[in-house]
């Protein structure tokens, strides 16, 4: 069994997942159950899919929950362009928070391809 805690990636998932709960708590209300509600979803699938993929006991499981936490990584991805495009998110936060989810994005592949590598 792999232990979530081991992997560079599932703490910067954590990290950028109480970034934005902090982040969406200054959305509007009439945002409450629509796009905060969804960034936070997304944000903590990404951490919570790396951590049920390692309690999975096969190799491909591990390999299908990481590539949900990427799906869910691209969607945040979106939501923040979204946010920034509606005005809630300034042009330097919106930029800081796309490069840390993309390089989220990016390690999850990373780990994927080495674990095929790895057979």
């Amino acid at each position: 069994m792999r232990n979530f805690r081991n992997l560079s990636v599932w703490p910067k998932g954590h990290s950028l997942t109480l970034k934005i709960y902090s982040l969406t708590k200054s959305y509007p209300k009439d945002e409450i159950f629509g796009l905060a509600s969804q960034m936070r979803r997304c944000a903590y699938s990404i951490p919570s899919n790396i951590a049920e993929g390692c309690g999975r006991s096969s190799t491909p499981d591990f390999k299908r929950f990481l590539v949900i936490a990427a799906g869910s990584s691209s969607e945040l991805e979106y939501q923040l362009f979204l946010s920034k495009d509606l005005g809630y998110l300034s042009e330097i936060v919106f930029k800081e928070l796309e490069f840390e989810t993309i390089g989220i994005k990016r390690m999850i592949y990373s780990l994927i391809k080495k674990l095929d590598a790895d057979g």
